[in-house]
């Protein structure tokens, strides 16, 4: 059986293709959407004796950034694409 998890090496190889001097951030919850800052990574054993890789945000108060970029949301398909509504004229004081 094959894993659906995200593995260290596949983190790595698409890292890898990213600016190297860009801040990493989490996006977290796609019920309400919020980035976060990355603090710490910790390697152990789960239950089964297996290794896992945590990437965990940090104890600061400004650990979490806010709400996450819309487009951001998007890319992740946490959100779909929303379009302004089409702008009407605008009515003068005498409504014309």
């Amino acid at each position: 059986m094959e894993s659906s998890e995200m593995t260290v090496g596949d983190v790595i190889d698409l890292l890898s293709a990213c600016d190297r001097t860009a801040p990493l951030r989490l996006a977290m919850n796609p019920f309400f959407p919020m980035a976060h800052r990355p603090a710490q990574i910790v390697e152990c054993r789960d239950e089964t004796g297996r290794p896992v890789v945590y990437l965990a945000e940090g104890r600061d108060t400004d650990s979490q950034l806010g709400h996450l970029l819309p487009e951001v949301a998007v890319a992740l398909t946490w959100q779909v694409p929303v379009q302004a509504p089409p702008r009407r004229p605008r009515r003068t004081a005498r409504g014309q």
